[in-house]
């Protein structure tokens, strides 16, 4: 008891560093062994990115829509309810191409023709009054640029539908020159007009619509506007079956050749670590 055994004791300095240096690798590793692991889950789970391949594009429909967006379609939400119908329109196509163009002051085409039907619902969504300007009503325009979206056109239906609440104000496109181009094009051009009737022209509607054998329709309601686009609906019926396969894009390597690599990093590491101590 008072002579007690005397030991040897060895003193490292600096042993919190030690530990800190030791929690850090630890920390490494659990964080290389999360990743690993969901590596290897997310390989596992296979994504996948489907596409849609159209192997015949000579059946089915090709449809332009041309929207009136001039500062009159404002008055009485004219532009929200058509803005709604057509989307419901454009989702019950679902063997067509489909194409969007809007005009005011100038016509623009805001979506080529395409299969990609969300597309154009999204960008019809995001439209608003004002995008072509306000003042004018570019119709003429809008007929003969729409028409140049038909130019490598291979469907041997071929639809535009025209809408709008005013009369042509501009002089960029002549008349008839515009109806040339749908002719060529060999285009069926259906003109609607919707709101006050003293506001637009329904002989020049009715003309361009009788010129490319197509039809003229009028509106001044929700459910005349909405009967309208079913009537076209029904016209131009596609019950054509378009031949057509999804094409599978598999990504399961990318995340299981990542996990690999950590995997050996891992190892590396924890080899390295017990060589050194």
């Amino acid at each position: 008891m008072f002579c007690q055994e005397k030991k040897r004791a060895i003193y490292f300095p600096h042993t919190q560093l030690l530990t800190s240096l030791t929690r850090s690798r630890q920390i490494l590793m659990n964080t290389l062994r999360v990743l690993i692991l969901s590596a290897l889950v997310i390989g596992l789970a296979s994504p996948i990115k489907t596409e849609q391949i159209i192997l015949d594009n000579t059946k089915g429909h090709e449809i332009s829509l041309i929207l009136d967006a001039s500062g009159s379609m404002a008055r009485l939400d004219k532009f929200r309810i058509v803005k709604e119908i057509m989307v419901d329109f454009i989702s019950k196509r679902t063997t067509d191409k489909l194409a969007l163009s809007v005009f005011a002051d100038f016509a623009y085409t805001v979506v080529p023709l395409t299969y990609d039907k969300k597309s154009v619902i999204k960008m019809l969504d995001n439209i608003e009054i004002g995008v072509a300007g306000r003042r004018k009503t570019a119709l003429y325009e809008a007929l003969f640029l729409s028409s140049k979206l038909f130019n490598n056109a291979k469907s041997k239906e071929r639809i535009a539908i025209l809408l709008t609440d005013g009369k042509n104000n501009t002089d960029s496109v002549p008349l008839d020159v515009a109806i040339k181009r749908a002719q060529d094009n060999k285009i069926k051009v259906y003109t609607v007009a919707v709101g006050d009737k003293r506001d637009y022209n329904a002989e020049v509607l009715n003309y361009i619509a009788s010129s490319t054998g197509a039809q003229f329709f009028s509106a001044n309601s929700y459910e005349s506007i909405q009967n309208i686009y079913k009537q076209i609906n029904q016209l131009e019926k596609s019950d054509i079956n378009i031949n057509q396969y999804d094409k599978k894009t598999y990504y399961f390597h990318y995340p299981l050749t990542f996990a690999l690599v950590l995997l050996l990093i891992y190892f590396w590491r924890k080899n390295t670590w017990i060589l050194n101590k």
